[in-house]
């Protein structure tokens, strides 16, 4: 195991200052918007219904506009044209829907972090590709399939989060951090800080379990399965956005795999799931 490099006398002085206002419930924690939050109270509600989810989307006029905009994409609907909310719920399904108005309320748009804009961009398209495959995997190993676009989205939380507060605390210190210390203590923090945000927002525990063992999932207790379908969501993922950080034929050989109890012609289905994947996830992000 490689042993992480040291940090330096000013990223130490930094996570002193991180350590402390994650130990007091001081971290500085982005505003869920109140929509994102309604809409996971409504899909964990079993009595929840379509009228009410449109009721919900249409209380928000921008976002309304941006998921019937991305439900009419040709990832969505390539052979009709949705003119309504209720329609396009009744077409695509309540789960579907809420998927969309999530991604669309939680978007990379809610960190600051200045300088590091593109980095936070490639993390939340890694979050949303890793959702959306986590979904196709559920799908394969048939597994509840609900919960785990929303753990997929989530699991890198704490990366901006932490990224946002370490720059923001370097700042008022009047210290100067360096790229590579302001990433040492992104991958150093990422996941205490992700677990305080699910938290602080009210999501479910199966959420804030698959960001506190996303790394060790087979540690996880209540979310071992989801856990485990989130790590292979995110190296499918990693595939598709970095193959040459991560070719098929490395791809294939990972633990994770072999864990999920995937096989060849299964690894082989979710492989060709890859142009849907990126062409859905393209039209998520409104390009």
């Amino acid at each position: 195991m490689n042993q992480a490099p040291a940090l330096s006398e000013t990223a130490n002085h930094v996570a002193s200052l991180l350590e402390a206002r994650i130990a007091q419930g001081q971290l500085d924690v982005p505003m869920l918007p109140e929509v994102a939050s309604k809409v996971v109270t409504l899909s964990q509600d079993p009595e929840s219904d379509a009228n009410k989810l449109a009721l919900l989307i249409q209380s928000d006029q921008a976002l309304a506009g941006h998921v019937m905009h991305i439900a009419n994409s040709a990832a969505y609907s390539p052979n009709a044209s949705l003119v309504s909310l209720q329609q396009a719920i009744t077409r695509l399904g309540m789960n579907l829907i809420s998927d969309i108005a999530l991604a669309a309320s939680i978007s990379a748009k809610m960190f600051k972090a200045p300088g590091y804009e593109k980095h936070i961009t490639g993390i939340w398209r890694h979050a949303l590709a890793t959702a959306l495959w986590g979904k196709e995997i559920a799908r394969v190993c048939r597994r509840n399939v609900e919960a785990t676009f929303l753990c997929g989205l989530l699991h890198s939380i704490g990366r901006p989060v932490a990224l946002q507060s370490v720059l923001e605390l370097a700042r008022k210190a009047k210290l100067e951090l360096s790229e590579d210390d302001v990433k040492q203590l992104e991958e150093l923090y990422h996941t205490r800080v992700g677990v305080t945000v699910a938290q602080r927002w009210a999501m479910p525990q199966i959420v804030c379990e698959s960001i506190e063992f996303f790394h060790q999932y087979e540690d996880a207790n209540l979310a071992k399965e989801q856990t485990t379908m989130i790590n292979g969501g995110a190296v499918f993922a990693t595939h598709l956005l970095s193959p040459d950080q991560l070719s098929a034929a490395n791809l294939i050989e990972l633990p994770v795999l072999a864990d999920l109890n995937l096989y060849d012609d299964e690894i082989e289905t979710l492989m060709d799931k890859k142009d849907d994947i990126k062409s859905t996830m393209e039209a998520m992000l409104g390009r």
